[in-house]
């Protein structure tokens, strides 16, 4: 099979690096890509965002099969371009995209499809959580405790004649849970928890993500099947029941409250850095799942294995706030040598030296037979990573090593 993944994070990286493995896989194309997944693909210079560019791409090379990893072209339409001409792709269609693209209308969504979330407010008042409406790469989120917070973020978030969306601020434990959907039925993954602020002890702003792990503790089959039923489903009926379908990865942000599982957020995408922990623990054929969700008849197995994972992102010296161009990186041979798994999230080459190009530079994956084995692979082979002004969070997964499960005791910042 001839397959073309769009995007060029460390979520695309790691999405080539499970196609790969797959036996029914013939040519892996990637547009535009990044020096990662270049060693596992052919890399083509078009940007995620222009339709047409990948239609053209797509036709040329006879591809049976589209995997869209970022946000942005699924919530401008992306998928119904290259489904007009006849293109598989996993990825939903932009009514469908707008379940991330909007959060007024995964509101409404929700509402239909009675299932449970944070309550909308009328009015701001802290403590409260305040949201762009719009998609903002995991930043737009501002938790409110005191009127100072709340000044700071109605001053911030979105822009001028952006929507605002208020809610009431819940406390518990955060949960990742994907699903691989085919527009009516779905095919859960393992459960995994990130960590959005940029400093240890979740403080500092939010981020795109500081780092992941997977499984979490007490989220076995059953705990998981619940959680599925109890907002995936429900979620997929009402976008059918709307004749909007949704073909792709559902990834529900859950809080988990004395009150039961509430949605902080949906996206119609694979997460980052989630993905990076969640792939390596599945056994079977990625590609094999992906294409016959987009045929629309799901199939195939992803079973986690034994053990767990932990991803380790290390960033540019100014993110969130800016990134950091053209300085040179090395040590990431020594780090794969140990073991563990590195994703190229903002990188690029000058010549034959691979630099920094972005935000969040590299992913590191531990693995192990346990999370804290993990855990304790994933920093070591960070450290063998240098570049100039290079940060990270030092608590990745502690929570899930001091038991404090599932995930880290902390208010909604997804």
């Amino acid at each position: 099979m001839r397959v073309l993944l769009v995007g060029s994070g460390g979520r695309e990286h790691a999405l080539a690096w499970k196609l790969a493995q797959s036996s029914a896989l013939t040519e892996l194309h990637a547009a535009p890509g990044n020096p990662g997944i270049a060693r596992l693909a052919d890399c083509h210079p078009i940007r995620a965002e222009d339709a047409e560019g990948l239609l053209g791409l797509a036709r040329s090379l006879d591809i049976e099969l589209v995997v869209v990893g970022p946000e942005v072209p699924l919530v401008l339409g992306l998928a119904d371009v290259l489904r007009r001409f006849g293109i598989p792709v996993f990825g939903p269609g932009k009514r469908a995209a707008a379940i991330e693209g909007s959060k007024s209308y995964a509101k409404e969504v929700m509402a239909a499809a009675g299932v449970p979330t944070a309550t909308q407010l009328a009015i701001a008042r802290p403590p409260c959580v305040v949201k762009a409406d719009g998609l903002s790469a995991g930043k737009g989120v501002h938790v409110c405790r005191t009127q100072e917070e709340l000044d700071v973020a109605l001053r911030t978030v979105g822009s001028p004649g952006d929507k605002v969306v208020f809610e009431e601020l819940l406390e518990g434990s955060e949960v990742s849970l994907f699903a691989v959907c085919d527009g009516h039925d779905v095919l859960p993954l393992v459960s995994a928890q990130d960590y959005k602020r940029a400093r240890d002890g979740d403080e500092g702003p939010n981020t795109g993500g500081m780092g992941a792990y997977a499984p979490v503790p007490g989220m076995g089959p059953a705990e998981v099947e619940q959680l599925v039923a109890t907002i995936h489903r429900p979620v997929l009926a009402e976008l059918d029941r709307r004749g909007a379908a949704f073909v792709g990865l559902l990834y529900a942000g859950l809080m988990l409250t004395e009150d039961g599982p509430r949605v902080l957020e949906f996206n119609c995408r694979f997460g980052d850095p989630e993905t990076q922990a969640v792939l390596p623990l599945l056994e079977g054929d990625l590609l094999e799942v992906l294409a016959a969700a987009a045929s629309g008849e799901l199939g195939g197995s992803l079973n986690a294995g034994r053990g767990g994972a932990v991803t380790v992102v290390l960033a540019a010296e100014g993110y969130p706030m800016t990134g950091d161009r053209g300085t040179p990186i090395s040590g990431i041979d020594e780090a794969e040598a140990t073991g563990a798994l590195v994703f190229h999230s903002g990188t690029a080459l000058h010549g034959e030296q691979l630099v920094t190009n972005g935000g969040r530079i590299l992913a590191v994956t531990g693995l192990g037979a346990t999370v804290s084995i993990a855990r304790d692979a994933a920093y070591a082979a960070a450290s063998h990573v240098e570049f100039a002004g290079k940060q990270y969070r030092t608590d990745v997964a502690q929570s899930a090593v001091d038991g404090r499960t599932p995930g880290n005791s902390a208010p909604s910042v997804a």
